[in-house]
């Protein structure tokens, strides 16, 4: 292919539809003709080693890949592969004769509107990552499992291209700073290896190797009619995408924190695990970040110039070691803690537990999420102690939360359980899993005014979007039979009052003196 071609097929004539004006972006592995309405991607006849497109028969199966895996997670985004005919200096979209290129029909949406450009700008939301994790959760709950036979998800394949980044960085490497941190990272990551290879076998065995996305990151995602649309997955090359799926997750999260969001990273990822339910890898998170964000760091040495001048190096190694200290905070010792809420249904203990999560990096449990997804939906209209609420229910939803606390902390997370705790018995089996596992416990005793707590629960019911059931008259229930705190307990609590930000800057203040590794 030449760039007569690219220069030819700029004609309005040649299209069966208006052009607005031309562009073309160039990327190492492709162009893409932007007319307006649709843009028109066509592959580089280029052979990197973990892609090749020099034959015209393999860059025809690759836009047919790129169309198919990519219209998983979207919508008339990606249309139809065109066969480009006639010659390079005459062609022909769709035309007779002999193929001699290929072309990915997309629709054309605003550069403007990459989610990228919009943290730019100041305009990314939570809002747009909640929608990007819950995306994503779907996309893996439903993404095909790669069959046991395939070498793809065992420790030595994972491990693999962990090893190579650190054999292909050394080279460029002079400084011996540099070089004694690439040397500790890469001791980390074989510990870490070592410690993680039964979880990442069994995780294999369990069936969580998917043909996955495997380059999600705010570039790759844009807005399309005010809907967050992923686009772009990897289609050149099956490793890259034949991962755990926390090797999905973990390139958003390192983007994001790449980005200095770490609070949207942290709320990402709790948001996920809330809608998977798969807290049993979550000990596998900080290693594939730490991968990630080597990669990004070889990238940027491998896009320094042969003949750089003095400050194209001085560029390029700060790029670098952004991203090689990103990959080191991955790898220092956790500080954990526990804490559980304590108060009604409606009285904020959500936002109480997702402020944590934001500003802590703890994950969030929720006793409404983890009790439906034990017993499933309600199915008769909701009244207090009947159904998937009876007593017996509620232990094992509590003995549920529990278990998943006591991963979550040996993976090395803090926790905060999203529940009423009116219950004596369930605070005190909360606080024999702090103890078990050596976290520090605390009781996030919440209260705001009735005439609150009755708006913000009709609120939650008008939504229809949370997974909460309550009434006001299960509220009026739980007030009269709750268990009070006792002296003891008074004592490991901090009073919140949900309606007053205020209370909540210092408890986040109060912990992170006490848990300074935070």
């Amino acid at each position: 292919m030449s760039q007569s071609l690219i220069a030819a097929l700029q004609d309005p004539a040649l299209y069966p539809h208006p052009v607005e004006a031309f562009q073309v972006i160039e990327t190492h592995i492709s162009w893409v003709i932007l007319t307006g309405p649709y843009a028109y991607k066509l592959k580089k006849p280029m052979n990197f080693g973990f892609l090749d497109f020099t034959a015209l028969e393999d860059r025809g199966h690759f836009c047919n890949e790129e169309l198919r895996l990519n219209q998983r997670l979207t919508q008339d985004l990606y249309l139809e592969v065109l066969p480009i005919t006639g010659t390079a200096e005459s062609p022909q979209l769709g035309g007779d004769g002999p193929v001699i290129e290929y072309a990915l029909k997309m629709r054309q949406f605003p550069q403007s509107q990459l989610l990228s450009t919009l943290q730019a700008n100041g305009e990314l939301t939570a809002a747009h990552i909640d929608e990007m994790a819950r995306q994503i959760a779907h996309f893996h709950l439903s993404a095909p499992h790669v069959p046991q036979a395939h070498p793809a998800g065992t420790p030595d394949e994972v491990m693999a291209p962990v090893r190579q980044n650190f054999e292909q960085i050394r080279p460029f490497l002079s400084d011996k700073a540099d070089l004694a941190q690439l040397e500790a990272l890469q001791a980390w990551a074989e510990s870490s290896f070592e410690r993680l290879k039964p979880l990442i076998a069994q995780r294999k065995l369990d069936g969580f190797t998917r043909e996955c996305h495997g380059d999600i990151h705010l570039g790759n995602a844009t807005l399309i009619d005010g809907q967050v649309v992923i686009f772009d997955c990897i289609e050149f090359n099956e490793p890259f995408r034949f991962t755990d799926v926390y090797a999905d997750t973990g390139f958003l999260a390192m983007d994001l924190e790449d980005r200095g969001l770490k609070s949207l990273a942290r709320r990402f990822i709790s948001q996920y695990l809330e809608l998977t339910g798969d807290y049993q890898g979550l000990e596998l998170l900080n290693f594939y970040k730490a991968y990630r964000a080597l990669v990004r760091a070889k990238v940027a040495l491998f896009s320094m110039p042969s003949e750089a001048s003095p400050v194209q190096r001085a560029t390029t190694l700060r790029q670098y070691r952004n991203y090689a200290n990103l990959a080191e905070s991955y790898s220092t010792i956790p500080s954990r803690f526990l804490a559980i809420t304590h108060g009604v249904s409606a009285v904020g203990k959500s936002h109480v537990a997702m402020r944590l999560v934001e500003a802590l990096g703890a994950v969030r449990l929720r006793s409404d999420v983890e009790r439906k997804r034990l017993f499933g939906e309600q199915q008769v209209e909701n009244t207090p102690q009947a159904g998937i609420y009876a007593a017996d229910a509620s232990t094992k939803t509590y003995a549920r939360l529990n278990e998943i606390a006591n991963i979550v902390l040996r993976a090395g997370f803090p926790v905060v359980l999203d529940a009423t705790f009116l219950k004596r018995e369930q605070r005190d089996a909360a606080a024999k899993v702090a103890e078990a596992t050596g976290a520090p416990f605390l009781i996030l005793d919440c209260n705001a005014p009735q005439a609150v707590i009755a708006s913000w629960l009709a609120q939650r019911q008008a939504e229809q979007n949370d997974p909460s059931d309550a009434t006001l008259a299960v509220i009026k229930e739980q007030q009269a039979h709750r268990d009070p705190l006792t002296p003891e307990e008074l004592l490991q609590s901090k009073r919140v009052e949900t309606n007053q930000s205020g209370t909540l800057d210092a408890l986040v203040a109060q912990i992170r003196q006490r848990l300074p590794g935070l």
